[in-house]
């Protein structure tokens, strides 16, 4: 059971670095929350995915 849960982990997080990676933002900016969600792991993630997602490029501008 945990290998299914850090691997659903990994590929989350694959998942949102790519998203970032095509949002229309700064290259620093795309840093700051690749470094963000790839240190805090499972909190980062739940942090992009359910407040930041849609909402990244307006505060990054």
């Amino acid at each position: 059971m945990g290998t299914i849960i850090y691997i659903a982990g990994i590929v989350l997080a694959i998942m949102a670095v790519i998203d970032i990676l095509k949002k229309n933002i700064s290259a620093p900016w795309k840093i700051i929350w690749i470094v963000l969600v790839l240190v805090t792991s499972w909190i980062g993630i739940a942090v992009y995915y359910l407040f930041a997602k849609n909402r990244i490029e307006g505060w990054c501008k």
